[in-house]
């Protein structure tokens, strides 16, 4: 049985977020852990950081995954400090993607750009440099303070229909609207849509960017589920969804982004483009891949078990000869990764490129963030890449740990000693 202390701060869903139907079952069921992002600062040591469940659910009646258990936003997002340019190569992926959306809609000069979840404005500053008028919206104050100094205009709101209205009497209508990983954050849906729906202009699109789970599935990176991410979406139940809300799924993207992404884009219904062959050639994958089916989840979760496995025997083995560990990346999916493996007391300290994570402590356990320069002083014989989607060029960058005599652990898709 799993112990798990509840809060105010977590309200558990009935129905499913897409359809409203009540047939969900439990599909995927990780290790309760404290909210992933939660890296405190040694004056919070004291305060407790509760646990939170952690399960995937299937909608019976849709095929739609998505969590149950949803932390309210304010606890995650208002004193949120993860920002888009600490992310490698966000901010050049951001600026293709921006290059690509204008090109393929037609976007010209002067027309308005709303970007929902907007964080430090790296994607709206490549849409304002092209002359667009831009707005990002966004609940984390300090960096949507940020962003506007930085002079990308940034409310720091929770979006949804009301605040739509708004926007739309100050700034009119958009031409587009962008939410770029976050629909995946939002619990309800049909409002956040609605206010889409409403600020759009006539022949305006919305186009947004998430991880697409058949790649979750296939690559391995179930370390992406986490509290902020309740909804793991696929083609076909978003289809439904968008025909059900007045609006149509006109294409679906394949990008490398998060371990595997779709940029889909969307309209008001009977809008003038004309839907492209992508989305029903993705559903077709979809469907040949079973992923909105509960053996799916089975096979999946079996490949999870045997890679922890064998990273947990590995690990214990070492520590056993007396071995030092340390692990490298202090992001959200680590602590996903530690918990649901077990591993949470296997390191001494957990090092990371992004200077705003030093001498902070991982969410729940407090293992002390610290920068990768000390790998080079202390000098553990092994250093866990939790960053596992980055294990290349982490390495590369510590050639000279490498030459000290250290070595690598990879532990997922495949556990690697290198």
């Amino acid at each position: 049985m799993k112990e798990i202390v509840m809060q105010d701060t977590i309200v558990r869903r009935k129905t499913c977020r897409l359809c409203d139907g009540k047939d969900l079952k439990a599909v995927l069921e990780l290790a309760p852990s404290p909210l992933a992002d939660s890296y405190i600062p040694q004056s919070r040591l004291s305060e407790p950081q509760e646990l939170y469940p952690m399960d995937l659910y299937l909608c019976g009646t849709c095929g739609f995954s998505q969590m149950l258990d949803v932390v309210q936003p304010q606890a995650i997002y208002f004193d949120y400090i993860y920002e888009t340019k600490s992310s490698l190569g966000l901010v050049e992926h951001f600026g293709r993607y921006c290059d690509e959306v204008v090109k393929r809609i037609g976007l010209k000069p002067g027309s308005l750009v709303v970007d929902l979840g907007s964080n430090d404005g790296s994607l709206l500053s490549f849409f304002k440099k092209k002359g667009m008028k831009v707005l990002g919206i966004d609940p984390a104050r300090e960096i949507a303070r940020k962003a506007t100094e930085s002079g990308v205009e940034t409310w720091a709101e929770l979006f949804g229909s009301k605040l739509a209205e708004k926007i739309k009497r100050e700034k009119g209508a958009a031409a587009l609207i962008t939410a770029n990983n976050l629909y995946a954050n939002v619990d309800d849906l049909f409002d956040i849509t609605d206010g889409i729906k409403k600020l759009l202009a006539p022949d305006g699109v919305f186009v947004f960017e998430t991880f697409y789970l058949a790649d979750l599935m296939e690559n391995m990176v179930f370390d992406f589920i986490y509290h902020e991410h309740i909804s793991y979406f696929s083609a076909k139940p978003l289809k439904a969804f968008f025909a059900g809300r007045g609006m149509e799924l006109v294409d679906a993207q394949r990008v490398p982004t998060k371990g595997g992404s779709v940029r889909y884009t969307a309209q008001l219904a009977g809008g003038p483009r004309k839907a492209s062959p992508a989305v029903a050639e993705l559903i077709a994958h979809e469907e040949r891949l079973g992923i909105q089916t509960a053996e799916s989840f089975k096979k999946f979760n079996a490949r999870i078990d045997a890679a922890k496995n064998k990273l947990v025997s590995l690990l214990r083995e070492l520590r056993a000869k007396g071995k030092t560990l340390a692990g490298f990346g202090a992001s959200p999916t680590t602590t996903t990764l530690i918990y649901h493996y077990g591993i949470t007391d296997m390191f001494d300290y957990i090092v990371d490129d992004n200077a705003q994570r030093h001498n902070l402590f991982s969410p729940g356990k407090h293992i002390p963030v610290l920068p990768p320069e000390t790998l080079y002083e202390r000098k553990p014989d092994y250093v866990v890449i939790l960053a596992w989607r980055y294990a290349e060029p982490i390495m590369a960058k510590l050639g000279r740990y490498k030459a000290q005599g250290g070595r690598f652990i990879v532990p997922l898709p495949e556990v690697k000693v290198i």
